[in-house]
């Protein structure tokens, strides 16, 4: 089995202090003399962890004064409710999203299967950039039944909030019933949207959301950006 990379490793350990708390925005890290003592490595290691994290939005050099921290990753909680919106406000964050493509389609065999469909079934395709404070954290692709929900490409243009969108389409509360989370490593496209080094960790999650009466509404696939985002499992909301 390959050996973790020690930079990566020390990148690691220093982005889990900050999203712990030790170092909190604008707080300046340890020199870097003071981190290979930590670390017990030379400085060129520290300074290729210090790097990476820079590359992933976390920290930022200032010539002549260090480097800083640029933003906590944020916690995103994954529960019964899951909300963009919401879950990135409750961190004192700013959410957005951008639309990337959207489109009409035949469904694929997974795709159907999840929304109880038959495959070639037409739906709906939302494929977009989600932001906290104008930085890119994750991609996104939402799926929906087209034949249910025929004006629901309309209402996500005018709105951009699937949330929105499903309640002009009539669906005022709905829930997740499962969430399924793998690690990958970033493609090149991923890697340009989400502004992170191609081959940097990110956490993709497949769910499924239902409405009132336990119906598939909802098909997503999410690829957070791993440095940017703490995914927290568990509650009700």
């Amino acid at each position: 089995m390959a050996r973790t990379p020690v930079w990566k490793s020390i990148a690691g350990t220093l982005t889990d202090d900050i999203s712990q708390g030790r170092y909190d925005t604008g707080d300046k890290l340890p020199a870097e003399a003071q981190l290979a003592a930590r670390f017990g490595v030379n400085r060129h290691t520290v300074r290729r962890a210090l790097a990476e994290m820079a590359a992933g939005g976390l920290v930022h050099a200032r010539r002549g004064a260090g480097v800083f921290v640029a933003a906590k990753p944020t916690d995103y909680p994954i529960g019964k409710r899951v909300r963009f919106h919401q879950n990135i406000s409750k961190g004192g964050r700013t959410p957005a999203k951008q639309i990337l493509t959207t489109e009409t389609r035949a469904a694929a065999a997974g795709e159907a299967a999840a929304l109880a469909l038959s495959p070639g079934d037409p739906v709906h395709v939302y494929d977009g950039l989600s932001l906290a404070d104008g930085q890119p954290i994750a991609l996104f692709q939402s799926i929906f039944p087209a034949e249910r929900f025929p004006e629901m490409l309309t209402a996500l243009e005018e709105t951009q909030s699937v949330t929105a969108a499903l309640q002009r389409c009539g669906i005022e509360d709905y829930t997740r019933l499962e969430t399924r989370i793998t690690a990958r490593q970033a493609t090149a496209t991923q890697a340009l949207h989400l502004r992170i080094p191609e081959g940097a960790p990110i956490l993709r999650t497949t769910g499924i959301n239902v409405d009132s009466e336990g119906r598939p509404i909802e098909y997503g696939r999410t690829w957070f950006a791993g440095d940017r985002v703490t995914l927290t499992v568990g509650g009700d909301e």
